[in-house]
């Protein structure tokens, strides 16, 4: 892989290595510190529920913003114009569906994971081990993504051309990553999402002001000359530049939009932040807090997307060696030298560090809590902190998968398995979510063919897709055994899942509506709700 450093003359790989180390000290040092506290399962899966509204909404954005967000938006902006941006639309939409629909009635039912409020009105077993399948799917899909997108990032960035060499970088992410879910736990990876995000937030005001500052703080400035410089012309402010090519694109792009806006709310990394706050008023507050954040974070993508249009030239851009992800990278070393684009270095990393620690945790929760207390141990755990010794070793585990699947990956096309996360968590955990919550008659079988089928639909979907086979960007090159016409499944296996749903509950003669009032009661009150208050 040709590396970006060397596309960017004024990179100082030395620079870029110094300030991604005095992050991972200053942080680590916060995570130990946080550590001293974490005795109980309640301390390690919920940071003793301890954290305030504020705090868990920006600890949110910091685990929502992927690298994926930072990078691929701002460069999807500043090659596409205004299709890039119906991506940040996707991404904060989907908070008022979480906030208004999930976000408070997911804290007051359950405890620390989506089992909890399976769990709570069907038959434990089966709902928490369909629960952590569905947990375990979307967590590795989004951390091989993430771990491959570290190697790439972060070797290209510091000069680091052969295979070996990336490698180990994606192994010292892993380790780092590892390191932050042993010691701290919810409680330190929290920290270093909050850390994360004020930096990610601070590094995007300053290059939008600057990139502003060169256009006399007049935006509109700023457009005509992204659109001048790109060659496209007016094209570049204008829908259709991305999606407009044909029918089946325009459909792809509300297949992934469906997805976007529906999958957020059954991420199952963001919905277990709800149980880290005291009160199911702070998990609406911590709600609110994050759509601030997160949508003051898009406008700067997209002065930066257009600012990298108008000053490096998208050509520029598309034929750097890392592609539109480049974007934001090749704009703070026009902006400023290297020194800014070392700083921009260092919050791409964190980044990517605040989320796998993230994804780490909820995962290894999740068989923890669901399979191993609950489905192995019938709820009947040895000793108190049996749970949560299990809970670091899963964490071993997945964190060294995790490690191997980003450095088989690293060279292949990231993109559909992000996608593949929201479609999963949008097709097999939302219905169930949703259905739990609101439906009256749902039940156990309801509950197994909504969260089984959509995980099988959904993988089966993407396999035979163009994302995978038979196109340009295609993971597998050189042949073509696609089917499905879109990239996305999401049009075709959200609406499946709800159907399926459906179609076992009504096929089942279990009925459990006698549960159903309680859970109402205790989703809508907060009334017996894990060291909540009514609200």
């Amino acid at each position: 892989m040709s590396t970006l450093a060397q596309s960017i003359e004024g990179s100082n790989p030395a620079l870029n290595i110094s300030i991604f180390a005095l992050f991972v000290i200053v942080t680590l040092v916060i995570v130990f510190r946080a550590s001293r506290n974490t005795r109980t399962a309640s301390d390690y899966y919920a940071a003793g529920r301890a954290f305030s509204g504020p705090q868990n909404g920006t600890a949110i954005a910091g685990d929502y913003l992927s690298a994926a967000s930072f990078l691929g938006i701002a460069g999807a902006i500043a090659v596409y114009g205004y299709d890039g941006f119906l991506y940040s639309i996707g991404f904060l939409v989907a908070w008022l569906v979480a906030l208004l629909l999930v976000a408070e009635l997911l804290r007051n039912t359950g405890k620390f994971t989506m089992g909890d409020v399976l769990a709570f009105r069907m038959r434990q077993r089966p709902v928490r081990a369909a629960a952590a399948s569905s947990t375990l799917a979307v967590s590795f899909f989004y951390l091989l993504a993430q771990m491959a997108g570290a190697g790439a990032l972060v070797s290209l960035l510091l000069g680091v051309d052969s295979d070996l060499g990336q490698a180990i970088v994606i192994a010292v992410v892993g380790v780092v990553m590892i390191t932050y879910v042993l010691v701290g736990g919810m409680k330190g990876t929290t920290w270093v999402q909050i850390i994360k995000a004020a930096l990610l937030i601070a590094g995007t005001f300053v290059m939008t002001v600057w990139v502003l500052g060169r256009y006399g703080l007049n935006l509109s400035g700023l457009l005509g000359a992204a659109a001048d410089a790109s060659g496209d012309g007016d094209a570049l402010l204008n829908p259709g530049n991305r999606y407009g090519e044909s029918g089946t694109t325009q459909l792809d792009f509300l297949s992934l939009g469906i997805a976007l806006v529906l999958g957020t709310a059954g991420l199952p990394h963001v919905l277990m932040r709800f149980y880290t706050v005291p009160t199911a008023k702070e998990a609406r507050r911590s709600v609110v807090w994050a759509i601030v954040l997160i949508g003051l974070f898009y406008l700067f993508t997209l002065v930066l997307g257009y600012g990298a249009a108008a000053l490096v030239g998208s050509d520029a851009i598309s034929n750097a060696p890392g592609g539109s992800n480049a974007a934001a990278p090749l704009l703070a070393e026009a902006l400023g030298g290297p020194l800014l684009l070392g700083f921009i270095a260092a919050v791409a990393f964190a980044t990517i560090l605040a989320v796998v620690a993230g994804l780490t945790i909820t995962a290894s929760a999740s068989f923890a809590h669901d399979v191993y207390a609950n489905v192995i141990k019938k709820g009947q755990v040895d000793s108190k902190n049996a749970e949560v010794r299990v809970a670091r070793i899963t964490a071993c585990v997945i964190g060294a998968v995790a490690i191997v699947g980003g450095i088989l990956a690293k060279d292949q096309n990231v993109a559909f398995l992000v996608a593949l996360a929201f479609a999963v968590a949008a097709s097999a955990n939302l219905p169930t979510i949703l259905y739990s919550l609101f439906w009256k008659r749902f039940n156990t079988s309801g509950a197994l063919w909504s969260i089984y089928g959509g995980l099988a639909v959904t993988i089966v979907l993407i396999v035979f897709s163009p994302a995978v086979s038979g196109s340009e960007n295609a993971m597998i090159t050189g042949v073509d055994f696609h089917w499905f016409p879109l990239s996305n499944p999401g049009l075709v296996s959200i609406p499946a899942s709800f159907l399926l749903g459906w179609l076992g509950t009504v096929l089942s003669k279990e009925h459990l509506e006698d549960k159903y009032m309680e859970m109402e009661v205790r989703s809508l009150t907060g009334a017996g709700a894990e060291k909540a208050t009514s609200h």
